[in-house]
């Protein structure tokens, strides 16, 4: 296994031989199911944030709309409403296992499939042989710079899922994303576009509001002319954005946006996604996949206008290892400057030193600004967090979700963020 790994290094990630193995591998996978995308109409949707809820709302909506659909993403695996979750805890699998689950999605009789798509499965070839008919993008901002190399390239490698259409299908783009003009170029048979009020787009949001307990904001089709209600019961005006892409998707396959409104309404949220953990507790928890500075900035300026003047945010962050180190101090600085509590933990340090990273994130804090602390332990952070908590504040614990595992140097351990927040929640309480 080492003699590999030093293989794959002096290859290099971007090498032809490396590449064309890569690709090889997408075929074969592909040929021993029965080239199964053929006979699905393929969804794929890529961003830097909020690609596994946009998938999670897509899904339901074409499940409202009488659509046997399928879904593979980060956090689960979805066989025609039979949902289990992703124990690879990677957005885009090898490709052996998505043309696995394709097949079994046309073995089940389902029609359409929904994938959350990487850029590294991207430019690997993983998502080869899979023939999107819709391909869509939340929003691109700074991360894995440290496998793509730079903002251009990582933005070049999002791009082919786009090239995939062949000129035909449909592109779903977000109008206020700096990546529009760049994507609109790639050639296909439709562009459906979203953004807010004013950008132009085919769906608009105006009069976002949220609230810890739901958002919701007026639609606007401008194909149809229609004004619509949009109501969310998840917290955040960035998943009223999703909701858009979503949407958008749905359109692109026949699902007309009153219907995909009519559904959303009862959409109940994505495990690990701004998903609120509450036992009874007069303050406000949620667990969250952020992990990027741009998602640390939507989601805790989300929570502050959520909240009544003087209550508090509380904040649990960190960093994962073996992976773009220079926005570690960006988090840091971003939490002092968003939250009032902030605690420093344990994540993923993969084979990195904890302390270390730990210590890079504490470099950006500014503790004029904030209340910050560091404890190691990520159980006791969590703990002294939820102890602090005030009625009316907010604690948001960032970046493990919906994970049951965490990345060491020895390897993946138990941790289910989720769990352990309920249990010591109802450990506090008995006290």
């Amino acid at each position: 296994m080492n003699l590999l790994r030093a293989i794959k290094r002096r290859i290099g990630t971007r090498s032809p031989l490396r590449l064309f193995w890569h690709a090889g591998k997408a075929f074969v996978a592909a040929a021993l199911n029965g080239f199964p995308a053929r006979k699905l109409t393929v969804i794929g949707i890529t961003g830097t944030d909020g690609k596994t809820t946009t998938v999670n709302m897509t899904v339901h909506i074409l499940r409202h709309a009488d659509t046997r659909v399928g879904a593979l993403s980060t956090a689960f695996v979805d066989i025609d409403g039979e949902r289990t979750w992703n124990a690879t805890q990677k957005t885009s699998p090898s490709p052996f296992l998505i043309q696995r689950f394709l097949h079994r999605l046309v073995r089940t009789g389902c029609t359409h499939a929904v994938l959350e798509v990487s850029s590294h499965g991207l430019v690997q070839g993983r998502l080869n042989c899979t023939w999107p008919q819709v391909a869509a993008i939340t929003n691109l901002t700074a991360e894995h710079l440290d496998y793509h190399g730079s903002m251009a390239q990582y933005e070049t490698d999002k791009g082919l899922l786009f090239s995939m259409l062949r000129t035909r299908g449909t592109k779903v783009l977000n109008r206020e994303d700096h990546t529009y003009a760049a994507y609109c170029a790639f050639s296909s048979a439709d562009t459906i576009t979203f953004g807010m009020h004013g950008s132009g787009a085919d769906l608009t949001l105006e009069n976002g509001t949220a609230s810890p307990n739901g958002s919701q904001a007026m639609l606007h089709d401008a194909r149809s002319g229609d004004a619509l209600p949009l109501h969310l019961s998840i917290p955040g005006v960035f998943n009223l954005e999703n909701a858009l892409c979503a949407i958008g998707c749905a359109m692109a396959v026949g699902v007309a946006p009153s219907v995909a409104c009519k559904a959303l309404k009862q959409f109940t949220g994505t495990p690990g996604r701004m998903e609120r953990i509450d036992e009874g507790q007069p303050f406000a928890v949620f667990v969250d996949f952020t992990v990027t500075p741009a998602a640390y900035e939507k989601t805790l300026t989300a929570l502050r206008d959520m909240l009544e003047p003087a209550k508090r945010i509380l904040v649990l962050t960190g960093s994962c290892g073996d992976r773009m180190r220079e926005k570690r101090p960006i988090v840091g600085k971003l939490c002092s400057e968003l939250a009032d509590v902030v605690v420093v933990s344990n994540e993923d340090p993969y084979t990195e030193d904890p302390q270390k990273i730990i210590d890079e994130v504490w470099a950006g804090i500014d503790q004029s600004a904030c209340t910050a602390r560091q404890i190691f332990d990520r159980k006791e952070a969590i703990r002294f967090l939820l102890q602090e908590a005030q009625p009316g504040d907010a604690v948001l614990l960032c970046a493990k979700g919906s994970d049951t595992t965490m990345w060491t140097a020895e390897g993946q351990v138990p941790w289910d963020e989720r769990s352990i927040t309920r249990a010591l929640l109802k450990e506090i309480a008995k006290k």
